[in-house]
């Protein structure tokens, strides 16, 4: 008899798991759509495959997506090379480059649902096809349009009956900032590089921000006795006040956070703004979802330079 692919879930009303039950999915899809939609967001349905161009642009060649050839990629009978969207963002900017959006009123504010796909081995709590929504601001750098997106996020996860929310504020600078805090860290990492994962080795020299983001215990030992300095010393005065000036609209919009230096971003389009909404009671991976700042990524995709923040 044949079965499910591993790594993939049958969602249907009489599950024994409560999280693949298909009343518990569509409650959360719809208290999503309601939110987003009275924020006066647009609703929008991109392709699930596209030029593997768009992914390999819009996450990064350094990052663990293409380097781990976590993508699903194939040639259609044209011989055109396509992928299985791995993550929703290049989509909506390509689609909002496409169709002429930036004549639109700014920020144009764009959600949307459905399947993801990651070629990665199957592990507890990860999935070769997982279900994702997703949120674009597109149009506007003002930090009060990140704030608002966090506000949004965090209005969600209330509107589902969560508490004891915990928002992590964090900021990956500009690219000129990062550059520098990268070659801070291979300077760092080399004399120790053996002591390294397997995984944190490859990212040495392409992305060694990612060892920060190391699950292992290993890395995460080496990571204490080196102390580290964070993202955060690094930024420069625009990214600073920026960063500064996201933490006074959420203490206006009443929204409680944390700063936290260590937040990193593992997709090459991100700068700016970082941050996750975790939930303690899930236990070590507590992280519900996380967004970020993104004003680079149209153009890695052909188009005009677009400010842009979102989560998913």
């Amino acid at each position: 008899m044949l079965k499910s692919v591993p790594g993939t879930n049958d969602i249907f009303s009489q599950r024994k798991e409560y999280a693949f039950r298909e009343p518990v999915f569509r409650h959360i899809v719809e208290t999503a759509q309601k939110v987003l939609a009275s924020s006066g967001a647009q609703p929008i349905h991109t392709p699930i495959f596209e030029y593997a161009e768009v992914f390999q642009k819009g996450v990064g060649l350094t990052s663990d997506i293409v380097v781990k050839k976590e993508m699903y990629v194939f040639e259609d009978r044209g011989e055109r090379l396509l992928a299985l969207r791995p993550e929703p963002t290049a989509s909506m900017v390509r689609a909002y480059n496409e169709h002429g959006m930036k004549v639109w009123p700014q920020p144009v504010r764009l959600f949307t649902w459905g399947p993801i796909f990651r070629a990665e081995r199957h592990q507890k709590g990860r999935y070769k096809q997982f279900h994702q929504v997703d949120y674009e601001a597109l149009g506007s750098a003002d930090p009060l349009v990140d704030a608002e997106s966090i506000a949004l996020m965090v209005k969600i996860y209330r509107e589902l009956g969560l508490r004891g929310l915990e928002v992590k504020l964090g900021s990956v600078g500009d690219p000129e900032d990062r550059s520098r805090y990268n070659a801070y860290l291979r300077e760092l990492f080399r004399p120790h590089a053996k002591r390294l994962s397997q995984d944190s080795q490859a990212r040495l020299e392409s992305n060694p921000m990612r060892i920060l983001d190391s699950k292992d215990p290993g890395d995460q030992a080496l990571l204490q006795e080196l102390e580290v300095r964070p993202m955060l010393e690094f930024l420069g005065s625009e990214s600073s006040a920026f960063h500064q000036a996201v933490q006074r609209y959420l203490e206006g919009l009443g929204i409680p956070f944390q700063v936290d230096p260590s937040l990193v971003r593992g997709l090459d389009y991100y700068v700016r703004t970082a941050w996750e909404v975790h939930h303690a009671r899930i236990g070590a991976k507590s992280a519900l979802g996380g967004g970020g700042r993104y004003d680079g990524l149209s153009e890695m995709l052909g188009g005009p330079r677009v400010p842009e923040v979102g989560f998913g």
